[in-house]
């Protein structure tokens, strides 16, 4: 990987890390500081809600700053979040420093996208998309296992402090190898905001929403349908586990493989695969051998989505404003995880079993596929007519 995109990611693998290797580290958090394992929680959803809503009006309220010293900025403003949260001495001020840091990263995350799709060739974005993104399923795969070791043999402070030097890490190889990048030349804030009246914007974002919440409602209840209705031990547990990630590394990769040919037919065919992969899952949880390929498959097919839902949400905005526009995604990710993770939650409140969780995850992934298959009709019949209007023309 080129120095210029390895820095890139590393800022997205740091803050991947940080937002989920909470989970790991709650029982230490809430034992030190004297809180419940509950309130310990809302160090999770106060940081998706900050994403969700600040993102974008941070996004919005620093557009026109150069590209590349804007990602230095934020990542400073994440180093300091994380230095209050290392040296809290009590919950508030933890909760504090996981806000500050939460300010960073969806802002962040958009930039270093937009910044690695100028640094390729056409043709190549998607590749760019995919390898940046690939810091999200390090994070997953690696980040947040050893952040949790980390804080479960050194103290739950050593997590926090070995997110901070990885911050540095990547803030330093972003200053030494990431080229000078503009700011986009828009009218402001007003010109900015215009990207959002784009149906193909909210299109994107509306299969966001969906594609994620189908695959976070069985993800979020993955290790009870493995062991329950699987009858996996512990062990084998936690093989599937990095089964997953293993399946989302490569389903990134030719994610962003099929978009450099083309990104409609990418998004129709990863959604489809994500509805797919599903389906089998629930159909085959309690045969093992094949539950094991349904996970992989499951991994691959969801994190395959992702340079192609990226790529369609910057096609749409062009050079108006797809720092925002990927804000607004990336917000509508956090949404759709955590709605995802509330339905699945109701159909198990409901009586109807694990494996019906993943029918209905796989229900509303089809959502994102119709407006897919919707948007190639729409955009293949506007070529067509483009294409009649010349020979006219001629």
């Amino acid at each position: 990987m080129p120095l210029p995109l390895f820095a890139l990611m590393l800022c997205v693998f740091s803050v991947g890390t940080a937002e989920s290797v909470i989970a790991g580290i709650l029982p230490q958090i809430a034992g030190d500081l004297g809180v419940s394992v509950p309130a310990v929680g809302l160090l999770v959803s106060g940081y998706a809600l900050t994403v969700v809503v600040g993102g974008p009006l941070v996004t919005l309220l620093t557009g026109r700053i150069p590209r590349k010293s804007l990602v230095l900025g934020l990542i400073a403003v994440f180093v300091a979040g994380n230095l209050i949260a290392a040296v809290a001495d009590d919950y508030a001020v933890l909760l504090a420093g996981r806000v500050v840091s939460a300010l960073a990263h969806c802002t962040m995350f958009a930039v270093c996208i937009v910044i690695a799709n100028g640094l390729v060739g056409a043709g190549r974005q998607g590749s760019a998309v995919a390898r940046v993104a690939l810091g999200l399923n390090l994070a997953t795969v690696v980040g947040v296992p050893i952040g949790t070791v980390l804080g479960q043999e050194f103290g739950w402070r050593s997590t926090f402090w070995a997110v901070l030097l990885m911050s540095v890490v990547s803030a330093l190889l972003v200053f030494g190898f990431v080229p000078a990048v503009p700011g986009p030349s828009s009218a402001g804030a007003v010109g900015e905001l215009a990207v959002l009246r784009d149906r193909r914007v909210w299109s994107a974002v509306t299969m966001t929403v969906f594609a994620s919440a189908g695959a976070f409602a069985a993800y979020t209840f993955i290790a009870p349908l493995l062991t329950e209705v699987g009858g996996f031990g512990p062990v084998a547990l936690t093989t599937l586990l990095f089964v997953f990630g293993g399946g989302s590394i490569v389903g990134n990769l030719v994610g962003g493989r099929l978009v450099d040919r083309a990104v409609l037919p990418a998004l129709v065919s990863t959604v489809a695969a994500l509805t797919l992969s599903l389906l089998f899952l629930a159909v085959v949880a309690p045969v093992r051998p094949l539950a094991a390929v349904a996970v992989l498959l499951f991994g691959a097919s969801y994190f395959s989505i992702i340079p192609a839902l990226q790529a369609r949400i910057m096609t749409a905005a062009g050079a108006r404003a797809p720092t925002l526009a990927l804000a607004v995604n990336i917000s509508a990710f956090n949404i759709g995880i955590g709605g995802g993770a509330w339905l699945g939650g109701r159909v198990i409140d409901a009586g109807l079993g694990y494996r019906a969780v993943v029918l209905v995850g796989a229900a509303a992934v089809v959502v994102s596929v119709l407006v897919a298959i919707r948007e190639l009709i729409v955009a293949r019949a506007r070529d067509t007519s483009t294409v009649s209007r010349e020979h006219q023309l001629v």
